[in-house]
């Protein structure tokens, strides 16, 4: 036997991801359908790729954010649309309003901090490792702050990584 795991001819990892992301569609979905009011302490951390295709931001936050951007859905959104591939939603950055169309595919994070639970997904194998940024201070006020990247065991993160060959 040898320690060498051989190429799969089934792309799990792309699959995998997939269904991950399809979780944050359902989540949104049950939000929107509940009139866009978050239950109890919920508040979500989305992180995503701002140049993926099919994402649609302002100029000014694309310049901002030319790699990836992370929003607070808690206190001030609106006009929440979760569609099969993406959601669009309203967001206030500095007193000035937009709308975000983000697909699935662009998301690299979702974190719910209120019960401690996060995912994180791959980038797609063209792009670099993301860089560091801020969060985009939409005028929601976060509970607490940023999520803690190392407040816990991790025990509620889901990673998956195949191993892809680089």
């Amino acid at each position: 036997m040898t320690d060498d795991t051989p190429d799969s001819l089934i792309p799990y990892d792309e699959i995998v991801q997939e269904a991950l992301r399809a979780v944050v569609g359902r989540v949104l979905g049950e939000i929107e359908r509940g009139g866009s009011e978050l239950p109890g302490n919920h508040h979500f951390y989305i992180t995503f790729k701002t140049g993926a295709q099919g994402v649609s931001i302002p100029a000014h936050l694309r310049e901002r954010f030319p790699d990836e951007m992370t929003i607070v859905l808690q206190n001030k959104f609106w006009d929440l649309d979760v569609q099969e591939t993406g959601f669009s939603v309203g967001l206030s950055f500095n007193q000035i309003p937009a709308k975000l169309e983000i697909p699935y595919a662009a998301i690299t994070a979702f974190v719910d901090p209120a019960v401690d639970f996060g995912l994180q997904f791959q980038a797609s194998v063209n792009e670099l490792a993301p860089e560091e940024h801020d969060i985009a201070e939409n005028d929601a006020e976060p509970q607490g702050g940023k999520p803690d990247g190392d407040g816990g065991d991790g025990s509620n993160v889901v990673t998956v990584d195949f191993g892809r060959k680089k």
